[in-house]
């Protein structure tokens, strides 16, 4: 039977008995539905995992043993970064949800020309935490040990000029495919779009900040297919789903 996994941002060592909050210990009990001597899996995202059991079940506390640290990664030699023009309500979070899924480790929500989605500026720490939730689930169910980056909301202009790596844009009027590229190093940076696409302002922006225009086939994708399904590509390209470089 497989064992549910929770991510807790806790120092977590053998021995150590962690009483969880109320949103974790809601998830515990009545979404994973856990009671007493069941086993789980714990880990805060810095690496390997913790074999762990719950000592404690009420409807005001929860509480779990830590148990024995396991080394374990199941993360792609590929280092990569995802700049994502933000879209609307599911459509976002999916992207973010199977982004995670596929192995990226930064994520940058990106406010573009064509952005549907207008954010004031209260508003943005708490889209911003929906979006860490759904990282944090994503690594759970994953089997993830080290948690993805959620940057901050930012804007594309100033996204563009401090990445590092292969850098590519998603354009459907492009020429080229990521087939035809390398990176130099283990690193990519892939930038897509909202549901509007990019402006001819901004594709001339992202290509002086050295970003390449790639194409994926003579279809228009979807913003949130277009995101997942690059990802794939360069996972089979350079990561891990070639097999290669399993663990």
């Amino acid at each position: 039977m497989r064992i549910s996994r929770l991510y807790l941002p806790a120092l977590l060592a053998p021995g150590k008995k962690i009483e969880l909050d109320d949103d974790s210990a809601h998830y515990v009990r009545t979404v994973l539905r856990l009671k007493k001597d069941n086993e789980i899996i714990l880990f805060n995202g810095a690496g390997g995992e913790y074999s762990s059991t719950v000592v404690e079940v009420s409807r005001n506390r929860l509480l779990i043993a830590v148990g024995q640290w396991i080394e374990r990664s199941v993360e792609s030699p590929l280092i990569i970064t995802v700049g994502l023009g933000i879209s609307r309500g599911d459509r976002m979070d999916l992207s973010v949800q199977k982004a995670v899924e596929l192995g990226v480790n930064k994520i940058t929500p990106l406010l573009t020309e064509r952005c549907v989605v207008q954010f004031k500026e209260e508003k943005k720490p708490q889209r911003l935490l929906h979006w860490q939730k759904i990282v944090q689930h994503a690594a759970e169910q994953s089997g993830r040990t080290l948690l993805p980056e959620l940057l901050e909301i930012d804007q594309l202009y100033l996204w563009i000029d401090r990445q590092e790596g292969l850098k590519v844009f998603l354009d459907p009027f492009a020429e080229a495919s990521l087939s035809g590229l390398k990176p130099e190093t283990m690193q990519v940076t892939l930038l897509t779009g909202p549901e509007g696409g990019f402006t001819d302002q901004e594709r001339e922006l992202a290509k002086a900040a050295g970003f390449i225009p790639v194409q994926l086939g003579r279809r228009i994708l979807r913003t949130e297919t277009a995101s997942l399904a690059a990802l794939a590509a360069v996972q089979m390209l350079w990561g891990d789903f070639g097999g290669r470089n399993r663990q």
